[in-house]
């Protein structure tokens, strides 16, 4: 039996005996937010702290008391058949509990999801749970070996050998290996500025690696980043919006992970990643197109002024979100061409690249 299973059969032992002896069974589960993390930076990533919140079976609670506990008996039953659940599966699976304790929504049943997988303290993959939404892209001098999955051969997959598209990350990336002689990986928020460095093969041109990640990178993307970084030795440069979404959201959950995955962050973050762009100082110095700070944008900012460790350990990044904040305005990495439509290609990314010691944290 594997430890993950016996994890989960002593927390159902205990649940029950305290039943049996008539009394109030509870579980206690680590408090999933920012208030709950600290940043150090020696470790790199957001770690979680002790406080917790304490489920117990009472009147109020029994529904999502007894959500869990199923929740908990699906991901049994997914170990020990060796079979996997999306979540909106797990969602649908729901659909067939008694009526007390169905799910009204996909984001109650997530959100139950996400309590159980911070429970065991592992990965929602390791309970059987896979997420819905596909892994990044990526392009560039990268092989990467897999292996077919009726044969078990070693598959080589070239990075470099797609054409017009690119190779999709797989939801699970621990089996994988690579080989490359890339100088580093460039980790880029859309598609759409992918599909540029991708069209004019700016790989070769700077003997790099290219992800896509598709905004907030999956966790997939995540790990599979972190293994490049890791076993590769590689730098990672992240380009992206300047917006607030665009640091503290993406960028900040790519590089030390974020409050509510806490538990998992050593795995699926990436420390060593660094800014390249685009900067409150390149709008200027760029001239690019902007487009006016929202409500949401200034309180974000505010937010992460306030609570966010990360953001409040590097004062570079507290200079630049006020700078961000003052200015009122926020710019595309794809306002570039305004210039020309290759300008990110020809002139921005070899003149940062030059000074990569000067990128943000």
């Amino acid at each position: 039996m594997s430890g993950l299973l016996k994890q989960i059969e002593k927390e159902a032992k205990g649940i029950r005996d305290k039943i049996l002896k008539r009394q109030k069974p509870s579980m206690r589960f680590p408090l999933r937010n920012l208030s709950n993390v600290k940043f150090d930076p020696k470790a790199g990533f957001f770690e979680m702290g002790r406080k917790t919140k304490e489920r117990t079976l009472a009147v109020s609670t029994v529904k999502t008391f007894a959500q869990s506990l199923k929740m908990i008996a699906l991901s049994k039953n997914l170990i020990e058949t060796d079979d996997i659940a999306t979540k909106r599966e797990a969602y649908y699976v729901a659909k067939g509990w008694s009526d007390e304790i169905r799910f009204g929504e996909q984001t109650e049943s997530d959100t139950v999801l996400d309590d159980v997988e911070a429970l065991f303290r592992v990965n929602r993959e390791q309970l059987g749970f896979v997420p819905e939404e596909k892994g990044g892209e990526v392009a560039g001098r990268l092989t990467v070996f897999d292996e077919d999955r009726d044969s078990g051969e070693e598959l080589a997959i070239d990075c470099t050998r797609f054409g017009s598209g690119a190779y999709s990350i797989p939801i699970s990336v621990e089996h994988l290996r690579f080989e490359s002689d890339a100088k580093f990986v460039l980790a880029i928020e859309t598609a759409g500025m992918f599909q540029r460095l991708v069209k004019h093969s700016y790989w070769r041109t700077a003997n790099c690696i290219l992800v896509s990640m598709g905004g907030v990178p999956t966790r997939a993307t995540r790990r599979f980043i972190r293994r490049l970084s890791d076993e590769l030795d590689v730098p990672v440069y992240a380009f992206v919006d300047c917006d607030p979404y665009g640091i503290c959201n993406i960028y900040r959950t790519l590089k030390v992970g974020s409050g509510n995955a806490a538990h998992i962050n050593e795995f699926f973050c990436v420390p060593k990643a660094h800014f390249l762009g685009v900067t409150p100082d390149d709008i200027e110095q760029y001239g690019l197109p902007t487009h006016k700070m929202t409500d949401v944008d200034i309180k974000r900012i505010d937010d992460a002024l306030k609570n966010d460790p990360f953001v409040q350990h590097y004062k570079k990044w507290q200079e630049a979100l006020l700078k961000l904040k003052k200015a009122g305005y926020r710019a595309e990495q794809q306002a570039f061409a305004v210039h020309d439509l290759n300008h990110v290609i020809d002139t921005y990314l070899p003149a940062k690249l030059e000074n990569a010691k000067a990128f943000l944290p």
